[in-house]
């Protein structure tokens, strides 16, 4: 049995793989300040992980250096993010904050404590500026947005402990996950939990531009999966979590109104300028967020090769489209519901 650290333990990613972990006879310790994480994500069949969690955030240094000291811990899996776009925009000093210099905190405690690996949650946002396709590890062009920019940074500090410590860091790309316990509730939600909210209000979904911009999406299952796999890497090393094709947002909205009745309920388009019109003050005098950075976000192409979690890690995503949007719906209605009834 290992003895494992998961920051960001009450998110979306991080809750599930304590789950799968716990489940398969790990010893599982969980950190998250519950900024972004929830209680309900907590919440398993067979598991209540709420009064087991640190409430406590990973910046606090004083508490982590006690934590590792106390734990010795086999193996961590830094989740623990600042991840919605928006807010790493409009919180830049913070985006910086959590997502780097936390992230540097992390290294160096493994560094210090002899912890056999770490795995890192980055993002296939870091492609945003790619014009080849599918989009390899091998090659990033700079990203413009903070949020793929923090991940980026955070991967080259990845890079420089590993190399120059020896201790093995493998850093996940991951492409849009979805699938139960993703948040469907925050003032911006990922776009599927977005579309499953606004059709149990009974409202139209405002989708942006023309709906037809594709992306490449992965069910969480598949995603904890590779990331158990990938306790054998040795050195550092960059996978690209993805089903390597992809799936439009108009047909994704589709599949989520068939299964939830909803084929009745039109769609709306905005305009791509209004992406984050939920975030008013990044449009503000005297300098408002570019329409053409805006424009690019929405109309990115997405697609990540998978073939080096393939050929290294012997993984496959296994989870249908349509099955893992099942799977979200049932979950999300559930959390939507009690949510309505509070």
């Amino acid at each position: 049995m290992s003895k494992i650290l998961i920051t960001g333990a009450a998110g979306f990613i991080g809750s599930q793989l304590a789950y799968r972990l716990w489940n398969d006879g790990e010893q599982v310790v969980l950190v998250d300040n519950f900024s972004y994480g929830s209680e309900d994500n907590l919440i398993f069949e067979k598991k209540d992980f709420r009064e087991e969690i640190y409430h406590k955030d990973i910046r606090d240094t004083e508490f982590m250096e006690d934590l590792f000291a106390k734990e010795k811990f086999d193996y961590v899996y830094h989740i623990a993010g600042i991840t919605p776009l928006p807010d790493c925009q409009n919180m830049p000093v913070d985006a910086v904050d959590v997502n780097v210099r936390a992230t540097v905190i992390i290294l160096d405690l493994v560094r210090r404590y002899g912890v056999k690996k770490m795995f890192f949650a980055s993002t296939s946002a870091v492609y945003e500026n790619n014009k080849d396709f599918p989009s390899v590890e091998s090659h990033v062009e700079s990203p413009s947005l903070l949020y793929p920019s923090t991940k980026y940074t955070a991967e080259q500090f990845c890079k420089a402990y590993s190399e120059a410590y020896g201790f093995p860091v493998v850093c996940f790309r991951f492409a849009n996950v979805y699938g139960p316990h993703i948040d469907c509730l925050r003032t911006q939600p990922p776009v599927m939990g977005y579309i499953i909210r606004e059709f149990s209000r009974g409202k139209s979904p405002v989708l942006h531009s023309t709906g037809e911009q594709e992306r490449d999406f992965v069910f969480v299952d598949d995603l904890i999966e590779l990331a158990v796999r990938v306790q054998q890497a040795t050195g550092y090393d960059v996978v690209n979590v993805s089903t390597g094709t992809t799936i439009s947002i108009n047909k994704i909205t589709g599949i989520i109104a068939e299964e939830m009745g909803c084929s009745d309920i039109p769609i709306e388009y905005a305009e791509t300028s209004h992406y984050w019109h939920n975030y008013p003050e990044l449009y503000a005098e005297p300098y408002p967020i570019n329409n053409e950075l805006m424009e690019h976000e929405v109309l990115k192409y997405t697609c990540l090769s998978n073939e080096h979690a393939k050929e290294v890690y012997g993984w496959t995503p296994a989870t249908d489209i349509r099955e893992g949007i099942k799977k979200t719906i049932d979950f999300s209605l559930k959390v939507l519901a009690e949510r309505d009834n509070k």
